[in-house]
């Protein structure tokens, strides 16, 4: 039996249905009043749904009963500076009660990271994984969870696991409809006036799950591997994305500074609002900066060819069209 935790989410659906359509009969975990995603409605005969909370252990182990694989795709995200000790603390617990549960049952493990957890490299250098975030200097909530996430996997390993470590770049695909990277999009097709003057890893939604299928069927463990298809500046990646909604693109370089202002009106509102900032600190910090990552370790490991992301990029807005 295969699990997969956190299926309701954009990359654990496209992994289930990619199961699914070779063919496997597998168990998922959704939290009791989580919706299960459209994308995998037609699939209920070939999907055992549990709920499990990744902090009740007790649900957990039932889910892990016969389980021989596990897919570890279930993380809370928030850029909200309140759940930034709740959210380090969920998604760190979650990934330690599943570490130590299969370490205990001898189940294979894929665990989902994030490009998040991954350092920074030299000016004019690619970003590898030998490259570890400095967390004493990180304020990221969502990335230190995702660090130390990452060590309990390793812990684990040390004591046994047999598992791998996948850490995604920017993930795109049309079943994110408007919400996560698809909130790029929007942004754009609403009329996006300014862009960054940043780069970044960006990758194919199926490409990450096949990623992970191939090397979860592989005998390669205790590894991390950046699952990234092209780097794009965020000038080229806006502008890509207007000419396919046939609009114009994005003209003006949003500077440091104003993205400054920005972060700071966003936080404003959304303490007036109660909501979610539409932008933060970290995110207006990185969409300025140069990150560009090295795949070479994941294409040279399964013989990975990726999407081109421009087939991606056309394939989500003719969707939100």
């Amino acid at each position: 039996m295969i699990l997969i935790t956190g299926a309701t989410g954009f990359l654990g659906a496209e992994l289930a249905k990619l199961l699914v359509n070779s063919g496997q009969y597998i168990r998922c975990t959704k939290r009791s009043n989580s919706r299960i995603p459209a994308l995998l409605t037609l699939y209920q005969t070939q999907i055992e749904w549990v709920d499990a909370d990744m902090l009740d252990i007790f649900a957990l182990s039932d889910a892990l009963e016969g389980v021989a694989q596990v897919y570890h795709c279930a993380a809370w995200v928030s850029l909200k500076q309140a759940d930034k000790d709740p959210m380090i603390n969920t998604n760190v617990t979650g990934t330690a009660n599943v570490v130590n549960l299969c370490i205990e049952r001898g189940i294979r493990m894929v665990h989902v990271s994030s490009i998040a957890a991954i350092g920074i490299a030299k000016p004019g250098e690619l970003i590898t994984e030998n490259h570890h975030l400095e967390q004493s200097s990180e304020n990221d909530g969502y990335a230190i969870s995702k660090l130390e996430s990452e060590m309990e996997v390793w812990r684990g390993i040390a004591e046994g696991l047999d598992a791998v470590i996948v850490n995604p770049s920017l993930i795109l695909g049309a079943s994110a409809g408007r919400s996560g990277t698809g909130a790029l999009f929007n942004t754009v097709q609403k009329g996006l006036q300014y862009y960054t003057g940043g780069s970044g890893g960006f990758v194919d939604v199926e490409d990450v799950a096949k990623c992970m299928v191939a090397l979860m069927n592989s005998d390669i463990t205790a590894e991390r591997y950046i699952i990234s298809a092209e780097n794009y500046t965020y000038q080229a990646m806006t502008t890509e994305i207007a000419h396919n909604f046939g609009i114009k693109a994005p003209a003006k370089l949003a500077k440091p500074w104003m993205m400054g202002l920005a972060w700071r009106g966003a936080a404003f509102i959304a303490a007036l609002t109660g909501g979610s900032p539409a932008i933060d600190k970290t995110s207006a910090r990185a969409a300025s900066e140069i990150r560009n990552f090295d795949n070479s370790k994941i294409k040279e490991a399964i013989s990975m060819v990726f999407k081109p992301v421009s087939k991606t990029i056309a394939e989500v807005c003719k969707a939100l069209i």
